[in-house]
């Protein structure tokens, strides 16, 4: 999503700049000559500048696109050189990563975002658009969009502004933790689910139920429809999740089904479907080596 946008941004002929986490991956980069926007049958490459975390050069608008288990480290290496104001952009999956990069830079206003858009790397430094979708902005403290958010327009990046992102962002941390731990340990695509249908239902029960004793009853609303209609309408495509389990990378596990169960404890609230789930996920991770934090 980080190169996605960056490319979108400067395609508009807006002032772009990556960072890029190490010496290597700079290389890598300008070995490429820069980034390529693949977008249906339109192929575009683009001269965007990039550089390393410890550069001294000041921010004042940021994106932060990393998974959400980096994300509070990845923050930490560049809050040095964020401006007092300074706008930081917050498009992680799942729920906690936000609250903790907002605590390790109280000088900067962050920005809650919530994206349906698609997109993968054909190869290192060539991001193709794979589905046109819609990105909510919200900030936890004010209710009105900030005026740069019009640059957005010229390149092209459906969004909206939304008064309540929490509610967004509970939403789709629902949406997940019913689909993408079943896709795991069933080893399936999205369509897969459509012959655990009763499981399914029970998951989007329990998780309706928490949203509402977490006060997120706008997000709980017809969860189980709309889950339903995700699996259908993405039937022969692999969650997230299990992209990352079979090639061997970390998940967001905890971002995700963990902080629900995390919310359900801290509330007293029972929601044993759930628990189990993440168990089960917790023992799959486990005899693969990976982490399950």
């Amino acid at each position: 999503m980080g190169t996605l946008w960056a490319a979108r941004l400067a395609r508009a002929g807006l002032p772009v700049t990556l960072i890029l986490r190490n010496r290597a991956r700079l290389q890598n980069f300008n070995d490429a000559y820069g980034l390529t926007l693949v977008e249906g049958e339109r192929t575009d490459p683009l001269t965007i500048t990039a550089q390393l975390p410890e550069t001294d050069e000041r921010i004042e608008r940021l994106l932060l696109t990393c998974k959400a288990y980096d994300a509070e480290q990845a923050i930490a290496q560049i809050a040095h050189r964020l401006h007092p104001g300074a706008t930081v952009i917050l498009l992680q999956n799942g729920l906690g990563s936000q609250q903790a990069v907002a605590a390790r830079v109280p000088q900067a206003h962050c920005i809650f975002a919530s994206s349906t858009e698609g997109a993968y790397r054909e190869r290192d430094w060539r991001v193709v658009f794979a589905g046109q979708g819609h990105t909510w902005l919200g900030d936890t403290c004010l209710n009105e969009a900030p005026i740069w958010l019009n640059e957005l327009q010229l390149s092209h990046i459906a969004h909206e502004w939304s008064p309540n992102i929490l509610s967004r962002l509970w939403r789709k941390l629902a949406l997940n933790c019913a689909i993408n731990p079943l896709t795991v340990l069933y080893d399936c695509t999205n369509g897969g689910l459509q012959a655990h249908r009763t499981e399914v239902d029970t998951l989007c029960s329990e998780l309706a139920a928490l949203l509402v004793r977490c006060d997120q009853a706008d997000a709980a609303e017809n969860l189980a429809d709309e889950v339903h209609r995700v699996i259908q309408a993405t039937s022969n495509n692999y969650s997230s999740m299990h992209q990352d389990v079979a090639q061997g990378r970390r998940t967001e596990i905890s971002y995700l089904l963990g902080y629900a169960c995390q919310a359900a404890r801290q509330r007293q609230f029972d929601v044993p479907h759930l628990h189990a789930l993440h168990q089960r996920l917790i023992d799959h991770l486990s005899q693969r080596g990976l982490p399950y934090d």
